[in-house]
Order: structure tokens, then C-alpha cells, then sequence
């Protein structure tokens, strides 16, 4: 594909030669020619000037290169649209696969793909263009909206119910138990029944093996657009904000409330204080930084333990110690951690 038209599919400035021919994309170090890179970190900057790729996505303002250059706002974000370029991912034809075991009480729209030994329950609703690969199960009483996509392994438990274009990787539960356990008078763990529902809204994606548990009572509610990173743990009872980000091995304790567009690092954990209260991770701490992507540089301050149902009330004030801005991106048992911003 001539470079002229990829900018004109992206609807970026081409700056330099449109007549390239780009077979393809990659980072900017492992580049060749005949491939297109970006550049959207100041740090790799450098090697703008000495990549071996026929062309970059850059900034506005990036200083003037050798090579042709695509100029956008958000470097980042034009790369991963030009990646559809070049990638389309297998499709699926409609139908049902021999294999598969289907209640006949079951309600599924136009245009399914039902892969081998899929199972579905009784009392099940899936709207239109599903595709359910092998070995999906979804368990009696879901119900699930258009465009489901469930890689192989995944499964959807009973009564849980899933918005429009959700994507299950592999092995992802929505619906497993919770933790919820309570000693009887012998001491013994009594196992305390889950009949709430997790809940996921439209436009979410939840990663291989990752898990959402079911609530004792109430609902467990993962918000529109949040996408969840593989092995992530969201505990019972927990809610997860509009368009939030948890990446992978993050582990959310019971009833842990994040807000919309917190990014939470790997192997992240909220846990219960010490008077078994679970701290909120509220909206406006996503505003710190509006619009960067990638904390780095955690650092961790301790606080009493008696002030610590106040933590998130720290933040600001602590945001204000620091030569950078700053996001808080865990509540822990003593701690708020914060992370540098680039």
C-alpha cells in the first residue's frame, strides 16, 4: 500500500514522499524497509533519525526528518489504526457446529457462529453475531447482547447478563463465585451463597483468565468500555468505572469501587483496611493527568492506620508535593501509591 493512501485512510498530514510502498508495520528499533513505524514517546526520539523503516508516525511538531513522515496529534493511537490496515483477524461464517449442545429453550439471533462442543443452558438470550468458539459454556438464565465474541475456553455463569460488543478471551469467567465465607459456631467456614449477577456493560473486553466474581447480594457491574488485562481478580460486589483500565495480575478485594478512566498498574491490589472497610477508588482521580497513558516510577506513602478510611482525601494534597503530576492508582491495607506520569 503506497503511503499516500494509508494517510489518506488515517486522515493524517503526509509529509515527504506518498509514493512509498509500506508492506507492513513494526516498532521502531526492529524496523525495516518497507515498513512503517511511529514514534509517540520523547525518549525514542533519537532513533527517528537512524530507524531503517521507510516511513514514521509522528507528532505535529516533531522536528523535520529525512523520511517521509504521517503528522497526527496522537502518534499513538494512528499507529494502532493503521495496524487494522494490515491485519484482519479470521472471520467467522454463521452456523452451528455439530458438536455443540444447545437447550432448546435457548434464544440466539441472526448470524451466530455456535463452534464445537459449545454449550448453552436453558433460559439463555444472545442477540445477533454472536461467535462462540470452542468449548464456550454459558450457564442457564444469561443474557448476553449483538456482536458477543467468546474465544475458546471462556465461560458466561447463570443469570449473569452482558451489554453489546463485549469480547472474552480465552478462559475469562464472568460469574464465578465469590469469596464469601462465614464461620459457623464450630468454627467451621460456611460457604455463604452468591446470588447476585456480575453485570457487564457494552464495549468491554475482558482478557484471558481473567475473573468476575459473582456478588453474595446485589450485583458485581464492570462499566461501559473498561477493559480488563489478563489473570485480573475483580472481586465480589466490586464496580469498575466507564472506560477504566486494569491491567494484568491487578486484584480488586470485595466490593472495591473504581471510577471511570482509572488506569490501575499491574499486580495492583486493593485490599480491606484493618476494620474490614473497603476503601473507594473514586472518579476524579483520573483527572490528574487527562489524556497520558502510562504511570511509571511508583511510589508509595504510608499513612496511619486510623486515618486510612480517609486516604483517598490525601491525594490531592499529596499530588501537590510533587514536581510531576501524579495519579493515585491504589489504595492498599497502610499505603497510597502513586505513580509519575510520561
Amino acid at each position: 500500500m503506497k503511503l499516500a493512501e494509508i494517510a489518506a485512510q488515517l486522515e493524517v498530514r503526509l509529509r515527504g514522499d506518498g509514493e512509498v510502498e509500506i508492506k507492513g508495520l513494526q516498532g521502531i528499533a526492529d524496523a525495516q524497509p518497507g515498513e512503517l513505524t511511529f514514534v509517540s514517546n520523547p525518549k525514542y526520539a533519537a532513533a527517528a533519525r537512524t530507524t531503517r523503516a521507510s516511513a514514521i508516525i509522528v507528532a505535529e511538531d516533531f522536528p523535520e526528518l529525512a523520511k517521509p513522515t504521517l503528522r497526527t496529534p496522537d502518534p499513538y493511537f494512528t499507529f494502532a489504526r493503521a495496524v487494522e490496515l494490515f491485519y484482519q483477524p479470521p472471520r467467522y461464517a454463521p452456523g452451528i457446529h455439530p458438536s455443540a449442545v444447545i437447550d432448546k429453550s435457548a434464544r440466539i439471533g441472526r448470524g451466530a457462529h455456535i463452534g464445537a462442543y459449545v454449550v448453552i443452558e436453558p433460559e439463555v438470550e444472545i442477540g445477533e453475531n454472536c461467535v462462540l468458539l470452542p468449548h464456550v459454556v454459558i450457564y442457564r438464565g444469561a443474557k448476553i447482547g449483538n456482536n458477543f465474541f467468546a474465544h475458546a475456553h471462556a465461560m458466561v455463569r447463570e443469570f449473569c447478563r452482558i451489554g453489546n460488543n463485549v469480547i472474552l478471551q480465552n478462559g475469562a469467567i464472568v460469574g464465578s463465585d465469590g469469596f464469601g465465607f462465614a464461620k459457623d459456631p464450630r468454627g467451621a467456614w460456611r460457604k455463604i451463597p452468591q446470588s447476585g449477577p456480575a453485570v457487564i456493560a457494552d464495549n468491554v473486553e475482558i482478557q484471558a483468565y481473567a475473573c468476575i466474581d459473582r456478588a453474595s447480594i446485589g450485583e458485581t457491574r464492570i462499566e461501559e468500555g473498561a477493559k480488563i488485562d489478563n489473570l485480573v481478580q475483580v472481586g465480589h460486589g466490586s464496580r469498575v468505572g466507564a472506560n477504566a483500565m486494569l491491567c494484568a495480575q491487578v486484584g480488586l478485594a470485595g466490593s472495591t469501587e473504581v471510577g471511570k478512566d482509572v488506569i490501575l498498574a499491574g499486580q495492583v491490589g486493593i485490599a480491606m483496611d484493618a476494620g474490614g472497610q473497603q476503601p473507594d477508588i473514586l472518579a476524579h482521580l483520573g483527572r490528574f493527568v487527562p489524556g497520558r497513558r502510562r504511570p511509571i516510577q511508583i511510589a508509595t506513602f504510608q499513612i496511619d492506620q486510623a486515618a486510612h478510611p480517609a486516604a483517598v482525601r490525601l491525594a490531592p494534597a499529596v499530588a501537590d508535593l510533587a514536581a510531576d503530576p501524579v495519579r493515585l492508582i491504589c489504595v492498599g491495607q497502610r499505603r497510597v501509591e502513586l505513580a509519575r506520569i510520561i
